[in-house]
């Protein structure tokens, strides 16, 4: 892309995006300098973490759940697993839950967030994406930020064929041409925008695109095509059975081990269906069981189908546990899958 576009292309994204930014409960407003509180680079990096994977209208409740239950980083810290993991309950992919409560803690041993973008990339949970916006946005260095919205805006703005993912190296180089040394926060955020916006995935609003003078992808013609992505595959069906063991109006929890699928989470005891696709299995104690149905879910790497029993007990299960009041399970922090089967359970009485 030529320098004189380059250098034009930012000022007219950032007039777009005082005009059209997304008020969210995480943002600064467009060119205003970045408040002077300690809360802030939490809030960012809260609010960054969250939104891995995951949509905006499903982050904010969690988002405001977090901030006012623990205001800033300390209080995090502070925080114990289990309250974080069953805060986080619902919001999926719970690695960035537990790298949460790590990196609260080593954030707060430092009395601080560090401000650059290599130093932020050494704490745990903080990839390159996540790192840059940091230090963008809360921080206001110069730094790349480059997620899926990104990607498609970059793809189509220099129309790279390359099919992801190899073409990220180069979507990361073309953005870095684009990126200003001022109001590199606002300049991130209103990429993000953009191409939530008007730059996505399925008809694309050129008409009223800011950049669509500089949009080599435009001028090439369906620029809807780009970026190039590999076809997916089918993800593989997976089966299994969770047990709803009851006494005297409670239910017994587990806890899951701390890595792995749904690491760290209560839940049902299960046939360890994380481990076999053909749902083979003992269940955890004698008793007279019901099948009260099955659940459905989906993971990003499978699909799974798990079926539910019941059965009430006098004695006491193997291994360690918890008696959960029933009538409390809604407090327990049980995983979206586990609140499935949880629900036909209470369904089925």
């Amino acid at each position: 892309m030529p320098d004189t576009i380059s250098s034009t292309l930012p000022s007219a994204l950032l007039k777009w995006y005082d005009a059209h930014a997304r008020a969210l409960p995480w943002r600064n407003p467009p060119g205003e300098p970045a408040p002077n509180d300690a809360a802030w680079p939490y809030r960012v990096w809260l609010s960054e973490v969250m939104l891995q994977q995951t949509t905006v209208a499903a982050v904010k409740p969690y988002f405001e759940k977090f901030t006012s239950r623990w205001a800033n980083v300390d209080a995090l810290a502070a925080a114990s697993d289990d309250e974080i993991m069953a805060a986080w309950a619902g919001l999926g992919y719970y690695s960035r839950a537990r790298n949460l409560a790590k990196c609260a803690r080593e954030v707060a041993s430092r009395g601080g967030f560090p401000q650059t973008e290599a130093e932020l990339r050494e704490l745990p949970g903080l990839g390159a994406y996540t790192a840059a916006a940091i230090a963008a946005i809360a921080f206001g260095e110069r730094a790349t930020v480059v997620d899926a919205n990104v990607e498609r805006v970059v793809s189509r703005l220099f129309n790279i064929e390359e099919p992801l993912p190899s073409s990220r190296k180069t979507i990361r180089a073309s953005a870095e041409t684009i990126t200003p040394n001022s109001r590199a926060g606002d300049f991130a955020q209103a990429m993000m925008d953009l191409g939530s916006s008007l730059c996505t995935s399925k008809a694309p609003k050129c008409l009223l695109c800011p950049l669509s003078k500089h949009c080599a992808g435009l001028k090439a013609g369906a620029p809807e095509r780009l970026p190039v992505k590999p076809a997916k595959k089918a993800k593989p069906e997976r089966i299994g059975t969770a047990f709803w063991i009851e006494q005297d109006g409670k239910v017994w929890l587990i806890t899951r081990q701390g890595t792995g699928m749904l690491g760290g989470m209560r839940a049902l005891p299960d046939d360890g269906w994380t481990a076999r696709d053909d749902g083979s299995g003992k269940e955890p104690i004698d008793a007279d069981w019901e099948a009260l149905g099955a659940v459905r879910h989906t993971f990003t790497h499978a699909h799974l189908t798990l079926s539910v029993q019941r059965g009430v007990i006098t004695g006491q299960p193997s291994g360690d546990g918890t008696w959960w009041p029933i009538s409390d399970i809604d407090d327990a922090g049980l995983p979206t899958l586990f609140a499935k089967a949880a629900r036909l359970a209470l369904a089925s009485d």
